[in-house]
């Protein structure tokens, strides 16, 4: 369109004033009227204070006003002014239009027949406007059909190019410049289809109370991941995500100074990071798309049930999956029911029911993930080795209440119930305790398990600023060998109030108790319950940074009421870009 502008302008400076000779008088005339159109531009001395806005602003009035005027010729072409709506005889441009419309023929209307010249514009709008008509008029010129640009229509052509010169310029000089910059991101994009989606973590923590105080200090941790997010129909999108971070969860000790194995207080940049040396790594590479009325979730790698199963934690999960702008923990995060297993596999989200009322608005869930798929070795592979099966009834009133049931079925010679089928380390696991999360006996060590786990979790928002969500999840868990057999509980209740003090500020409270395990020999008899406290303040510095100080408490850590509770302060920090 700019090309045809100014090759036009160059070669023919009458057709300047096809437009000119009676918008001018139009402006003119505006200018003295009292009425102020509420849909007014910025001025051109506003703009042109913001050398980059007038650009954008200049280039994107182009394009409008010429895709309207190529729209409205071939849509509402007008052979007389009495065919706008909007247009009286007593209008004082009233003759203008019509020696527009019935002598040059190159003004046409919007597709309800309506002119809209009440419209104030900038002097960049008018030159920009002149495209519309630039064809027509040449046209006519070319063809010499008839005395229809008389010596004194091109003496007043002339003077006007000559007065709008300047502005002519500028908008071709910045046109130009946009032109020449498109080009070169065109030449250089990454992708057409993919975009980069990236997190930094940074964060201050430090450990208080009693022997875990003393055994820990305060550290400086990070985790950075970059989401390539592609999408070929748009409206499917395939996950490659690299992940490198340094972060480790405090190790939490017994009054003689002895580690308690418990993953109690794990925060969720702390974990899903390989070997915790920066290093790089694949944690996620999954694809999500529609097929009919389901939703399809497949994963090659890194795969999670809350990837694809609504959580219904609002405020304290982060979609991302552990990422740095929810809750501070990976309890408070979601229910430990999604961490049993992953990997890779398959799920999808089918809708049923149909109509109003709960029943409308229900869902049915269902996902297998084995965390051994890529390994062909005896006791593995996608059926034979660790997996977890899950199926989940969704439904929701309103966009007020949501509620879950959910069924996790499991089996792992892993050693640990709560792993997430993380990086396949035998014992390593997320969230609870050592009881609540080993495979096995203490006579017999790890052994392999079955697990049947039960949870429901709701999610309440009884006004904008308030949430209130919690979840419920109990397991049970058989072991192949004598005495590994055991039950787990967990619950935990949150609070959040969304824009406190600011928009995008979120505050933020939980409480619960982390899985944990009663009488299982071995254990040393520790039958308290472990609960924890939370308490945390996102502050939203921009679009791209948050700043999230909180504090996390543990009372009875290792289920043992005997050890001092344990405190965690953290200062986080979050980029996304």
């Amino acid at each position: 369109m700019s090309n045809l502008l100014w090759k036009s302008l160059v070669v023919s400076p009458a057709v300047l004033g096809a437009t000119l000779l009676v918008s001018t008088t139009a402006m003119a005339a505006q200018n003295t009227t009292a009425e102020v159109s509420p849909a007014k531009q910025p001025s051109v001395t506003e703009v042109a204070q913001q050398p980059e806005v007038l650009a954008q602003t200049t280039i994107d009035q182009v394009n409008r006003y010429s895709n309207e005027g190529n729209q409205n010729n071939s849509q509402s072409q007008v052979t007389s002014v009495s065919q706008f709506s909007d247009v009286q005889p007593t209008d004082w441009a009233f003759q203008a239009l019509q020696s527009l419309v019935e002598r040059y023929g190159c003004i046409a209307g919007y597709p309800n027949s309506t002119y809209r010249g009440n419209r104030a514009l900038t002097r960049y709008e008018f030159a920009a406007g002149l495209n519309a008509c630039l064809d027509r008029v040449n046209e006519l010129i070319a063809t010499a059909t008839a005395d229809l640009v008389t010596k004194q229509d091109l003496a007043t052509l002339q003077r006007l190019q000559e007065e709008f010169s300047a502005e002519l310029a500028t908008l071709r000089g910045r046109v130009d410049s946009l032109e020449a910059r498109t080009a070169e991101v065109e030449a250089n994009q990454f992708s057409t289809t993919t975009k980069l989606v990236g997190e930094a973590v940074f964060a201050v923590s430090d450990a208080f109370g009693g022997t875990t105080g003393d055994n820990n200090n305060t550290v400086f941790q990070d985790r950075v991941r970059l989401d390539l997010q592609t999408s070929f129909t748009g409206r499917d999108v395939l996950h490659t995500r690299l992940a490198a971070g340094n972060a480790g969860a405090f190790a939490l000790t017994d009054d003689a100074g002895v580690g308690i194995n418990t993953a109690e207080g794990t925060q969720t940049y702390q974990v899903g990071i390989g070997n915790g040396n920066n290093s790089v790594r694949v944690d996620r590479l999954t694809y999500e798309a529609p097929i009919g009325p389901a939703q399809v979730y497949l994963a090659a790698s890194g795969g999670r049930h809350s990837q694809y199963a609504a959580v219904n934690n609002p405020y304290f999960f982060d979609n991302t999956d552990d990422g740095g702008n929810g809750a501070l923990s990976t309890f408070a995060s979601e229910s430990p029911i999604y961490r049993i297993g992953g990997g890779a596999g398959i799920a999808l989200t089918l809708p049923i029911g149909k109509g109003g009322g709960i029943l409308g608005n229900s869902s049915i869930t269902a996902g297998y993930l084995a965390s051994e798929a890529n390994n062909p070795g005896l006791g593995t592979g996608l059926t034979n080795g660790d997996y977890a099966a899950l199926g989940q009834l969704n439904f929701s009133v309103g966009d007020r209440l949501a509620l879950a049931a959910t069924y996790v079925h499991g089996y792992s010679a892993s050693g640990a119930l709560f792993d997430s089928g993380r990086d396949g380390a035998t014992g390593a696991f997320d969230v609870g305790t050592g009881q609540a999360n080993f495979l096995g006996s203490a006579a017999a060590g790890v052994t392999p398990s079955s697990s049947n786990s039960y949870g429901v979790s709701a999610a309440f928002r009884p006004s904008d600023k308030l949430s209130v969500s919690g979840f419920v999840s109990y397991h049970d868990v058989t072991g192949v060998g004598a005495g590994d057999d055991y039950e787990a509980w967990s619950y935990g209740l949150g609070v959040a109030l969304p824009d406190f003090g600011k928009k995008g500020n979120v505050l933020g409270v939980f409480a619960g108790a982390e899985p944990y395990s009663f009488n299982r020999p071995g254990f040393g008899g520790n039958n308290d319950i472990p609960y924890h406290f939370e308490g945390f303040y996102k502050y939203r510095v921009s679009d791209n940074i948050s700043v999230t100080p909180g504090v996390i408490w543990l009372t009875s850590p290792g289920q043992n009421s005997d050890n001092d509770d344990a405190i965690i302060g953290t200062l986080r920090t979050t980029f996304t870009f």
